[in-house]
Parts: structure tokens; sequence; C-alpha cells
């Protein structure tokens, strides 16, 4: 029969047997820091302009589009919109054009959250989806789903220029009001070309009016910082009516197809209309490429204002001037006596065929 064996507890060294526990511990405990931090090694590196999701409230829908929509929200205190970006769910969309829509987002936003002028909308920040993102909204708290991505910016209560511009289409706008608003559009423009960055899609309704009615551009979908060679900057990127005749063609070009789309922005500005309304993409993309179509300018519109349109649009990109010389332009223009598109009641004939200028 075998002896039990018995061990004298006065003889134990319980502190040998606490350090030798707490070694043990230790050890454990660095093989599971190391294991997460293995883990952690896959989730991307947040990048700067990432926003912090808890400060974000969203509110009601303002603006719809393909991809997404427009909300009203607050960040941290301030009065935001915040533009969702959907690409989808799986299957629902080709991966060609998931990868598509996540390029233009992260384009959008590495080019438009470096910016900072008073003519251009501010960048307040942007999210990729992730499943451990949650937004406030008023009805309870959400999440957003890999295929979602937002991009919060400045709230301007104004709307578009297009809305606005729509909305003034029978009494048109002071000659000062035209050449302010103008004003603002080439600051903006040139301060962005002199960052290097072609905007590709300027247009009325990608600029927005805040509620002293200063205009400030939007929308960095499509913008890009510009190639060197413009060799490298092709297709058809911008709106069917704004885009300038060597995009239209397929042909390179530069900052100075922005340059066109602002002449034809100031056309519709000073008119309240809108160019080539009737005709198709195939009719407007002959006529403005091989019979060098252009709006219609008024005769009430000052020769002074109506130059700098024709210098824009013209259809050699090297004879347009660069954006810092059309601020110059518009600054020198007298707006005190008037000048503005004669009010749709008060015309004589159709399309302002009078000599008389309207206010």
């Amino acid at each position: 029969m075998e002896e039990v064996g018995f061990v004298r507890a006065d003889l134990i060294d319980l502190k040998s047997i606490d350090e030798q526990l707490q070694r043990h511990l230790s050890r454990a405990w660095t093989m599971e820091k190391e294991e997460i931090g293995m883990e952690s090694r896959e989730i991307p590196i947040k990048h700067a302009w990432e926003i912090d999701p808890s400060k974000l409230i969203i509110k009601t829908v303002i603006a719809r589009g393909t991809f997404g929509t427009v909300h009203r929200g607050i960040y941290d205190g301030l009065d935001v919109a915040v533009k969702l970006l959907d690409w989808g769910e799986e299957g629902q969309r080709s991966q060609a054009e998931v990868s598509s829509v996540r390029a233009a987002f992260t384009q959008e936003v590495s080019v438009w959250h470096k910016l900072d002028h008073p003519n251009v909308t501010k960048f307040i920040g942007a999210a990729m989806g992730t499943p451990d993102l949650n937004i406030q909204t008023e009805n309870g708290v959400i999440g957003i789903p890999r295929n979602l991505c937002c991009v919060v910016v400045e709230y301007l209560p104004g709307g578009t220029l297009k809305s606005f511009l729509i909305k003034s289409h029978r009494r048109k706008l002071a000659f000062k009001v035209v050449v302010q608003l103008a004003l603002d559009l080439a600051r903006g423009l040139n301060y962005l070309h002199s960052e290097k960055i072609v905007h590709r899609d300027v247009k009325t309704e990608n600029m927005l009016l805040d509620r002293n009615r200063t205009l400030k551009i939007a929308d960095f979908g499509v913008a890009r910082v510009e190639a060197s060679n413009p060799n490298d900057m092709t297709g058809e990127t911008g709106t069917l009516g704004y885009m300038a005749p060597e995009v239209l063609n397929g042909n390179p070009y530069n900052r100075k197809c922005d340059v066109y789309s602002f002449g034809i922005c100031l056309w519709e500005i000073y008119c309240c209309d809108m160019p080539y309304p009737d005709l198709s993409f195939s009719e407007v993309t002959t006529a403005v490429v091989r019979q060098n179509l252009r709006p219609e300018i008024p005769r009430c519109c000052p020769s002074s204002l109506a130059n700098v349109m024709k210098r824009c649009w013209d259809a050699s990109a090297d004879k347009r001037p660069e954006m810092d010389e059309v601020v110059s332009m518009l600054e020198s223009i007298d707006t005190s006596k008037g000048g503005g598109m004669i009010p749709v009641d008060q015309r004589q004939s159709c399309f302002c065929f009078g000599r008389r200028r309207g206010p």
C-alpha cells in the first residue's frame, strides 16, 4: 500500500509560488496583446479628414442623387450638410461600378479637405462605412453599413445657384448682383487653379449660396489635380451644355475647360435661363464642336460683360484667359448705371433686342 504524500504547510514558499504565477499571467497577457495587435493591423489607418460619428446628427433630406442623398445635420454643434454616398448592396451593382463610386468618394475627399477659401464650401470631414460606425438620427441610432460613406460640409441655407436663377427667371437680376455672383465664382475658380485643381464640372447646380448670397463652389466629385501633361487628362467629364469643345470631342484638356464652363455660367447668371434647353446630347456636341454654337447674348447685355463671356468660351483653349485675368476684367466693370437683363414682362420683343438697359 502506497503512502500518501503530505506537504508541510510551514515549508511552502508562498512568495515563490506567487511570483511564478505572476510571470505566467504576464506571459499570457503579452501573448494576448500580440494577437490583438496583429488583428488591429488589419484596421485601416485613421485619416486626418475622418469625423467622429458620435458627434454627428443627421436630419431631413434636402437633395437626392443617383448614388445618394444630402441631409441637413449637426456636427459638434455646427450646422452642416451631410452627403451620404451609397454604392449599393452586394449584387445590385457590378464590382466595377462599386469601385468607381468608391474611387470618386476618395478623390472628392482628398481634394476637398485641403481647400480653404471664402468662395469654396468648407469641408468638415468624412467617414467610410464600417460596422463600428453609428450615426445619431432624430429617430435613434443607426449603423453605417460598408456600402455607405458620408461627406460633411458647412450648410449653406441659400441653396444652389441654379435654383436661385430659376426663381429669378421672370424678374431677372440687377446688374450689380450679376457681377457680384460672377466675381465670387471667378475668385473661387482662380483659387482652385492656383492649387493646381481642375474642377471639371463647373455649373450653376454645383454652386451654393450662403445667407448673405455669397457664392461658394461645391461638389468635387470629379475634380482632380491638374496633370503636368494635358494628354493625361481626357474623357467626357462634365455636364452637357457646360462642357468645352475639347472635352466633348474627347481631346486632352486642362484647367481652361473650367474657364469655358465659367463663360456659360456667366451667360446663365445674366439671363437667368438655361443654355440649349431643346437640344439633345448629340446635337449639342455636333453644334458646339463643329459649328461653334454658343448661347445667344442679348443686346441689352453691356459689352464689358459680353466680352468676358466670348473670351471665356472661345473654341481655342489657348485663347481663353486665365481665371485671374477674368477676375480683373469683372472687377473693372462699372455697375452703377445698371445693365441687367430686362424682365420678361417689360420686354418689347422676345429676347431683349431693344437697346435699353435693365436694372
